[in-house]
């Protein structure tokens, strides 16, 4: 009897970590966009998530448009529906009291002077989003990292 409760115990704890493994991952922050929430060398646990999930406020990781292949982390200033932030309306070519569109999202960095975000760029598309930060990880605590380089870059592939 043992044996077969050990064959189902491994197969639910395999399940576990491929199921972790698809709703987690572990970023390294490079760059100073972030500052002083984030600083270079902070590792970051990262939940996937669709747009639906993001709230104004949070920290997410997406995909860079310029240039494609790499990764971004900002904090999501307004989702779909909010009021566009003044700041960013000339860039989001948005008339005075629009609405963010549908599937897109407004980032900004924490360290404007060093960020390169919606003030710049209007409107990133929830496309391209790979998760909101969970937590900020122990230097102690060992996870397999995708490491985000540059501006908060991550070198690799979007989803």
């Amino acid at each position: 009897m043992t044996g077969p409760l050990l064959g189902v115990l491994a197969a639910a704890v395999l399940a576990g970590l491929l199921w972790t493994r698809r709703r987690f991952l572990v970023v390294t922050v490079h760059g100073v966009s972030m500052e002083p929430t984030y600083r270079e060398g902070e590792r970051l646990l990262i939940r996937r998530a669709s747009l639906a999930a993001v709230r104004p406020g949070q920290v997410v990781v997406m995909a860079d448009p310029v240039p494609p292949g790499q990764w971004i982390i900002k904090r999501a200033a307004a989702v779909p529906g909010d009021p566009v932030p003044g700041e960013v309306a000339a860039a989001a070519r948005a008339a005075p009291g629009a609405r963010v569109p549908a599937g897109c999202l407004v980032l900004l960095g924490d360290n404007p002077a060093a960020s390169v975000d919606s003030r710049r760029f209007g409107y990133f598309s929830g496309g391209w989003l790979l998760g909101v930060v969970s937590r900020r990880l122990g230097a102690q605590e060992r996870v397999t990292d995708q490491v985000v380089t540059g501006r908060g870059r991550r070198s690799g592939s979007p989803p």
